[in-house]
């Protein structure tokens, strides 16, 4: 089965994942952000193995710590889509502009695209790619427990922001609309920052969607 613990990493607050099969007790990270010894540490406490780190998409709150991760523990970093490479490319840009420590850019191993599947131990995951927050930007679907990592396309009662470079508002609405809307209501999301939500909720309650 599949298990995961929300790490709320940087001053952003954002939602780093760490998932794990708990019959292998291979683990990955979801877009780790920052606070690289905080996320170690979480790692060793739940005694998994880290095999890869999976980004959604290529704002620094959410891969800062993805170079550093990559080089100590000499793991791949899978994702996003590859129109967010200049994203990641310009990580000491982002840095200078929100005040970060500078972090070093990198090259994913692997870009992902719609349909692309992701092993974890004995679970299986889907990539719906979904631009729109930024154009490389990708949601990671696991089917058998109906659960969503949607990175910052949509939030509890709100949605992505577009107006950051490459952002495309009614972009997003189309990919949330299409992508997600087309969901079940009991599909259970992890957004990139505040608490979970479920597409039904949403679907009822979300003011951007109305």
């Amino acid at each position: 089965m599949l298990q995961y613990q929300v790490i709320p990493v940087t001053s952003f607050q954002q939602n780093c994942s760490l998932i794990w099969c708990d019959q292998t007790n291979d683990a990955v990270l979801i877009d780790p952000g920052g606070d690289v010894e905080l996320l170690l540490a979480a790692i060793k406490e739940k005694k998994v193995n880290l095999k890869e780190i999976w980004l959604t998409h290529g704002h620094l709150d959410h891969v800062g710590a993805s170079a550093e991760l990559k080089k100590q523990l000499n793991i791949p970093v899978i994702g996003p889509h590859k129109d967010d490479a200049f994203l990641i490319n310009a990580l000491p840009k982002q840095c200078e502009m929100f005040g970060f420590s500078l972090v070093e850019d990198f090259t994913p191993e692997r870009w992902l695209d719609e349909g692309d599947m992701l092993r974890l131990g004995n679970e299986e995951f889907s990539v719906i790619y979904s631009p729109g927050h930024t154009p490389g930007h990708i949601i990671l679907k696991h089917d058998k427990q109906k659960l969503l990592w949607v990175g910052d396309v949509i939030f509890k009662r709100s949605i992505g922001r577009t107006d950051f470079p490459r952002g495309d508002h009614q972009l997003l609405l189309t990919s949330i609309r299409n992508k997600l809307l087309s969901l079940n209501d009991d599909f259970r999301f992890i957004p990139g920052h505040g608490p979970e939500s479920t597409i039904g909720e949403e679907r009822r309650h979300n003011p951007f969607l109305a």
